[in-house]
């Protein structure tokens, strides 16, 4: 199909031109044939014909018999799985990637998988990468090390299984989109003035109301943190938080408070079935890290607190009588919490391809498809979850790829911001967040953070463990605290322009829903993009990545 240059205009601008620069490479004289693996203070030596052979016979190489009863099932699974993966990626895709921003953290998550004793650095990576991508099965971890200049390469296991698990094949695959769709463009600040600056505060004195929930019939206790001020109205909307998958409800607390400094209640709740500590619980042998119902709880955990904040509403004498707007509400959400708030405003659960896809193992390695495929064990194959009181929704880095089926977005009865980052390892954004925007419902806005990542909308206090460790167990080489100071400063501007759309004031904040108040607020490290709809041939690029 021949696509016409305004659609992938469209989306390139959505996602801003991408600087290449050309990189060349010689093949190397010499070429690894031997891995060295390092787990804690053993060493094990393993040829790469050894690999080649467990990659096909889908046992572990004899030589790493030893080492067995150290790994657990799942990572065994894992290597053996991660040996086999072709990186969806030709030779000259792999070399213009290497060379932009993202590329050079790429090259930095491996780096830190070498054992301190392997000194090749960088260059001999970034070259293992282009060369290997010229193999006649394309770029794989096998090619990659039959390409890696040096006799023989030493890798740390423990660190190389994070490192190959944040760098799914979904997020390869929208590197490789990203690319596909990044002609150069003019991207000229454009000339507007803007009345205000809504990232600013407001003039409304910030306080903090924490209540604990009790709901009797499901056997949660729910804690909440109410922000709100005395200059408070149910004239706006009340606002909802969810956070995300094994979190805490003060992922967004710069978000609770620009947005009550405006004279929002923002009502913060936590989900005691897929908070932190229930995966701390987990850890301990005390919990399971989290049951399928916990996709049904989630929603039902927003409604029974609106009822519960309704009562307060009415209640003689207490902060917040008459201050609630509980049937116009509008819920934020992050990660597997953007998933929540999309059920809740009317997407619809559809399980019978999740079962089947899941049943069948997956082969992206994605922690959000992971994540989904607990919803497997939930005995029917539909839930419509929503609640009527919801009016708007804004889902930051969301699943969406599985839990909803073909056509469960279509569903979303409100409008509805979905943001999206480009680097995002954890739910990546081509097959999480792009695929699944084309479904939703008109009114509805698609925001791109361009080189930002899956915990960059987070606040700084709960992302101290990322800071100087680019790879953990949840993703790996974050963007977090003053890092992404500016990623946090668009988000609290359009947030809050969101809500207003809600309000009288409507027209005043639209301006800043636009994509030139986007490229506007764009910096040096983070372009910003807005884009409210994907035109069909740009979405002909989207499927055919998606359905590689």
């Amino acid at each position: 199909m021949r696509r016409s240059w305004r659609s992938l205009k469209t989306i390139a601008g959505f996602f801003g031109a991408i600087v290449l620069t050309q990189f060349g490479a010689n093949t190397p004289v010499i070429a690894a044939d031997t891995v060295v693996v390092r787990l804690g203070l053993f060493t094990e030596t393993i040829s790469l014909a050894e690999l080649q052979k467990a990659a096909k016979t889908g046992e572990l190489p004899g030589s790493l018999q030893p080492y067995a009863k150290r790994l657990s099932e799942e990572q065994r699974r894992f290597f053996l799985g991660a040996l086999g993966m072709n990186i969806p990626m030709n030779v000259v895709t792999v070399n213009r990637l290497v060379n932009t921003q993202i590329g050079t953290t790429i090259l930095s998550d491996f780096a830190t998988a070498l054992a301190r004793k392997d000194k090749a650095g960088v260059q001999a990576l970034r070259a293992g990468l282009v060369l290997g991508s010229t193999a006649p099965q394309g770029l794989s971890i096998l090619s990659f090390i039959a390409a890696y200049p040096s006799k023989r390469l030493e890798i740390d296991l423990p660190k190389a299984f994070i490192v190959a698990q944040s760098l799914n094949t979904a997020f390869w695959r929208t590197q490789q989109f990203m690319l596909a769709i990044a002609p150069q463009l003019d991207t000229k600040t454009p000339q507007i003035a803007y009345p205000f600056d809504p990232s600013q505060p407001g003039t409304a004195q910030v306080k903090i109301l924490n209540l604990s929930l009790n709901d009797q019939k499901r056997d949660r206790k729910i804690p909440v943190d109410v922000y709100w001020s005395t200059t408070a109205t149910p004239d706006k909307p009340l606002i909802v938080l969810s956070h995300g998958f094994t979190s805490v409800r003060t992922d967004l607390h710069y978000l609770a408070e620009h947005l009550a400094s405006h004279g929002y209640v923002v009502a913060a709740l936590e989900h005691p079935g897929s908070n932190q500590a229930n995966t701390n619980s987990a850890l301990q042998g005390k919990t399971s890290l989290m049951k399928p119902e916990e996709f049904l709880d989630r929603p039902r955990d927003i409604s029974f607190m609106l009822d519960e904040l309704e009562k307060l509403n009415q209640t003689a004498n207490h902060p917040l009588q008459g201050k609630l707007a509980t049937n116009n509400v509008m819920v934020i959400g992050h990660s597997f919490g953007g998933g929540t708030a999309l059920e809740i405003a009317g997407a619809e659960l559809q399980l019978e391809q999740l079962k089947q896809r899941c049943k069948n193992k997956l082969t992206t390695f994605s922690e959000g498809e992971v994540m989904q495929c607990i919803a497997q064990k939930l005995p029917e194959n539909t839930y419509q979850l929503r609640d009527t009181r919801i009016k708007q929704a804004i889902a930051l880095n969301p699943t969406t790829s599985l839990i909803f089926g073909d056509t469960g977005l279509t569903k979303v009865q409100v409008p509805t911001l979905v943001l999206a980052s480009s680097a995002d390892k954890t739910t990546p954004a081509l097959t999480e967040q792009i695929a699944g925007f084309d479904k939703i419902p008109s009114p509805k806005w698609l925001v791109g953070i361009v080189g930002g990542t899956h915990l960059s909308v987070k606040d700084p206090t709960t992302t101290l463990d990322q800071i100087g460790k680019p790879n953990t167990p949840i993703s790996g080489g974050e963007v977090v605290g003053e890092q992404a100071a500016d990623v946090r400063k668009y988000v609290k501007a359009i947030a809050l322009a969101f809500a207003f759309q809600m309000t009288p004031e409507a027209k005043k904040y639209a301006i800043f829903l636009t994509s030139d108040y986007a490229q506007f607020a764009s910096t040096k490290a983070f372009p910003f993009r807005l884009i409210t709809q994907i035109p069909p041939d740009a979405m002909a690029v989207v499927r055919e990545f998606v359905e590689k």
